[in-house]
């Protein structure tokens, strides 16, 4: 399945939201919220970090490498401060999407390449889903202006975070979870996204889709070009292995994640921009992503 095919039901579900938005109240996409918040969501990051058990060999390069594309797009991100909301907290509901990433997308990439590599894919967002969701819950708890013990709080037992940090420790144990506890949080897993799309097309200003200001602009290309670039140079610089290199690549190119909106609904920001970003990041990745893979694969 292409790259652009496989997002066509993303871009379906955010248009059906759009559809929806109006006749459910607000009361009841706050409970959707809720409900991703606490329970779906966590039970999707959970399952990809525990899905394959964590070689150590491949986690020092593949972990530090997502480790440093975080890193980078949370400090280019950063630049675009001068250009962004006033108030700090809204900055940081968009600041998340210059890192975050779109799990679901990441293991349809990856099947353009062999098998080995969809397992490097796993371990690699094993390892960045708990530091994307540390770096995202920091920023939005500085926008509150909580203390930094209130702040600290707030990260430690953010149900993103938790969740996360447990799957990873689960990956690197080498035990498998009992088969009929993996299929039920599959199950849940499986509701996250679908719901996340539905309630990002119901806050999303259709108009302002396809206006890219410099800041919302930055935002997407930070996501989609930025970051792949400067991983492809580096994986190059290092004379990192082929497969290892493509994984860090095609991870560094991924559209945003539909979690920052969920993440910035908790924490009361103004959600029509990580909305707007989210919806930019999917429709243009349809152009930018299968270049990275044909880069790869070439």
């Amino acid at each position: 399945m292409g790259i652009a095919m496989a997002l066509l039901p993303s871009l379906g579900l955010l248009a059906l939201g759009g559809v929806f938005g109006k006749r459910l109240d607000q009361a009841t996409w706050r409970g959707i919220d809720t409900l991703n918040f606490q329970l779906l969501f966590p039970a999707l990051m959970f399952s990809a970090a525990a899905a394959r058990p964590i070689n150590l060999d491949d986690a020092a390069i593949i972990g530090l490498g997502t480790w440093g594309i975080l890193g980078v797009g949370l400090l280019l991100g950063w630049m675009l401060r001068p250009f962004g909301p006033t108030r700090f907290l809204d900055f940081a509901a968009g600041w998340q999407t210059a890192w975050r990433f779109n799990t679901a997308i990441g293991f349809v990439a990856i099947s353009a390449l062999d098998a080995d590599s969809a397992s490097l894919m796993a371990i690699a967002i094993g390892f960045a889903v708990p530091m994307a969701n540390l770096m995202a819950v920091t920023a939005l708890s500085m926008g509150k202006g909580l203390g930094l013990r209130k702040a600290a709080e707030k990260v430690v037992l953010n149900p993103f975070f938790l969740a996360a940090l447990s799957g990873v420790a689960v990956g690197l144990s080498g035990y498998p979870l009992p088969s009929a506890l993996s299929e039920g949080l599959n199950q849940l897993a499986l509701a996250a996204i679908p719901l996340a799309l539905l309630a990002i097309g119901a806050t999303l200003d259709w108009q302002g889709l396809m206006k890219l200001d410099i800041y919302t602009g930055g935002l997407n290309s930070i996501k989609l070009l930025a970051l792949p670039c400067i991983a492809w140079f580096m994986v190059h610089s290092f004379a990192i292995p082929k497969e290892q290199a493509s994984v860090l690549v095609l991870f560094a190119a991924l559209p945003t994640a539909s979690a920052a909106h969920v993440l910035a609904a908790a924490f009361g920001a103004d959600c029509r921009q990580p909305a707007t970003l989210i919806a930019q990041s999917t429709l243009l990745s349809c152009i930018s992503l299968p270049l990275w893979i044909a880069l790869q694969t070439g």
